[in-house]
């Protein structure tokens, strides 16, 4: 069914290149996949990417985000209530025992599509993780900081360039290091999985670079999906912060998002331990580039 499905993901109101079979099935080895399809009179009326861990059905633990994937038109709270309704009785039927869901966040809708939240309460769902992104809404932005405006600046006149690169390894040894070092982490993408993403998605993954005399100082990885620009990997070296390359990068890629005609420019989350931490210092950076929060937000019901 995958045609069908990357078809009916393209054409929702809420999906995102993410929940296309090609950017899912990159790590099925960590996951046992059981998304879910539902059918009315035969035909799609909605996707829910999901994998199964013991008791528990999961909205793809692999994406950020992705709830119900649904259509534009002929699809309305009645039918969401339905649709919740036959995939809870689904999964009590099979032995699950809890369903844990996460909802495509609204700056990701094409069109309002928020029916899902109205079937989740009336089966009686809890909060149970909250992680606050920094978004800017690119038909109204707010401007950078004067300190920022001034870095920028300033690493203009320092002949400082940025632009899209196909540097993917020299990136990525840039971005381990930073990582390694400050927490003992690596990027959740290995060089190759990215590499291979990127095959399959060039439109929608793109590395955006800012170098000095071919010295690379900084560097953002763009998912793009309409309506939202997002930051997925953002680093800069020591002389990269230095310079302030990492804000005239953002700089500009926040004027090039809104030409290019994108609704949202997505920082990212700032939290960890599923939204209990809150990097305070990182979100403070965040809306110093003009950015205003926007939750991410995970759900469960049990029985």
């Amino acid at each position: 069914m995958k045609g069908q499905w990357d078809e009916m993901v393209k054409n929702s109101r809420n999906g995102t290149f993410l929940h296309e079979r090609g950017y899912m099935d990159y790590h099925s080895d960590r996951f046992t996949d059981c998304s879910l399809v539902a059918l009315r009179d035969g035909k799609m009326c909605g996707l829910l990417p999901a994998n199964i861990d013991g008791d528990t059905l999961w909205s793809h633990r692999g994406l950020t985000y992705g709830g119900w994937i649904v259509p534009l038109k002929h699809f309305d709270t009645t039918v969401m209530v339905e649709v919740m309704d036959a995939a809870i009785a689904w999964m009590q039927g099979n032995g699950l025992k809890k369903f844990v869901y996460k909802a495509v966040p609204h700056i990701y809708h094409r069109y309002p599509c928020e029916e899902d939240l109205y079937a989740l309460f009336r089966h009686g769902s809890s909060l149970i993780e909250t992680n606050i992104s920094t978004t800017i809404d690119l038909t109204c932005p707010l401007p950078l900081d004067r300190g920022n405006k001034s870095g920028s600046n300033a690493a203009r006149k320092a002949g400082i360039k940025t632009g899209q690169s196909d540097d993917w390894e020299g990136y990525w040894e840039l971005l381990s290091s930073l990582l390694g070092e400050r927490y003992s982490t690596r990027p959740v993408h290995t060089l190759e999985e990215i590499k291979l993403l990127v095959g399959r998605f060039p439109e929608n993954i793109k590395l955006y670079t800012a170098t000095l005399d071919g010295e690379l100082l900084a560097g953002v990885v763009m998912y793009y999906s309409q309506p939202v620009a997002h930051c997925q990997y953002i680093g800069a070296s020591p002389r990269g912060k230095d310079s302030k390359a990492l804000t005239l990068l953002f700089d500009n890629l926040i004027k090039k998002s809104a030409e290019d005609g994108y609704r949202y420019f997505d920082f990212g989350i700032s939290n960890e331990d599923h939204g209990r931490y809150l990097n305070e210092g990182l979100v403070r950076q965040k809306c110093r580039l003009g950015g205003r929060g926007i939750a991410y937000q995970v759900f469960d019901i049990k029985w």
